[in-house]
């Protein structure tokens, strides 16, 4: 398998996810005393680096086109979203809005002339540079958020993300999402299978009356044990970066149940836990594909091979 790199100058969005591997060098403890727990812990919200770093984890991608569609119209449009790859990279980002006519919202210019005055971004704007985001950053973790279009970025990450994990399985078959369908009752899960940092992602949500009950989002280590019962990774990230694992974790939990009691709410909607941003991102990263799922009914567990990054 070919070794690929990936340019982390921009913010990692990560969460995933798959894709949600954070940056740890080698020599990392060393330049914080061999600290190891602390040094997890600060290169765990790292969020940008000056250096290459090297997937060591996560399936490469295989060749061909990879293909998601929504079912549902909003305000007269619906995402149609397709990927490229050829020698285990992204080639293409083909991301867009069309209505039923196929025909695209960056070319709607009364559409585009309102979205620009009321938030500052129009369509022809942002969608040219989320899918040139991605082609050059091949990881939908590492695609900014849009200032002005920030519901629409949270889309384009997630669907990118599930495109990714499409590809790595090499299964061509069209992603239909039901989007803004009545969720299901049910449990949802979604796991990661490569640890960072020791830990990796496991996170479900339980769906009662078509309204999200709980929310299970967490980090365990190859025993099981939660990150938040890691008693000197929660001390080091707390003198790091001003909150522990214990508490973005319980918060980023009790936020989405609280944010989706709203019945437009989305998990972007979730704020992101100062000193946690990277962690934040994850969340909302795997929580829209587990709505998603939701939306369908589809219980079955969401494996996400997801990219390590060293």
């Amino acid at each position: 398998m070919k070794t690929r790199k990936f340019m982390t100058g921009v913010a990692a969005l990560a969460f995933s996810t798959i894709i949600l591997g954070a940056c740890s060098p080698d020599d990392a403890g060393e330049e914080n005393g061999g600290n190891d727990s602390q040094s997890s812990a600060a290169q765990e919200e790292t969020t940008e680096s000056s250096e290459d770093t090297e997937v060591v984890s996560g399936a490469l991608l295989q060749d061909g086109t990879y293909s998601l569609q929504e079912l549902n119209d909003q305000n007269g449009y619906h995402v149609e979203f397709s990927i490229t790859t050829e020698d285990g990279e992204i080639t293409e980002s083909n991301y867009d809005y069309v209505n039923a006519d196929g025909e695209s919202k960056q070319d709607d210019t009364e559409y585009n002339e309102q979205m620009e005055e009321e938030s500052g971004v129009a369509p022809e704007d942002f969608i040219p540079q989320l899918n040139e985001a991605l082609e050059n950053e091949q990881n939908p973790e590492n695609v900014e958020v849009v200032s002005g279009a920030t519901h629409s970025s949270h889309s384009f990450q997630n669907y990118a993300q599930q495109l990714v994990q499409a590809s790595q399985e090499g299964n061509t078959d069209e992603i239909e999402i039901d989007n803004g369908a009545d969720l299901q009752d049910g449990t949802y899960t979604l796991e990661e299978q490569n640890y960072s940092n020791g830990y990796r992602t496991v996170f479900s949500i339980v769906v009662e009356d078509g309204e999200i009950t709980e929310s299970n989002y967490d980090n365990v280590d190859e025993d099981g044990n939660s990150k938040q019962d890691d008693d000197e990774y929660n001390e080091a990230m707390e003198e790091e970066s001003g909150v522990s694992a214990e508490e973005y974790i319980d918060t980023l939990n009790e936020e989405l149940v609280d944010t989706m009691d709203d019945e437009d709410a989305a998990p972007g909607d979730v704020e992101a836990v100062s000193g946690a941003t990277h962690s934040s991102e994850s969340f909302v990263l795997y929580a829209e594909q587990l709505v998603n799922a939701a939306e369908k009914g589809e219980t079955d567990t969401i494996e996400v091979d997801n990219f390590v990054e060293e």
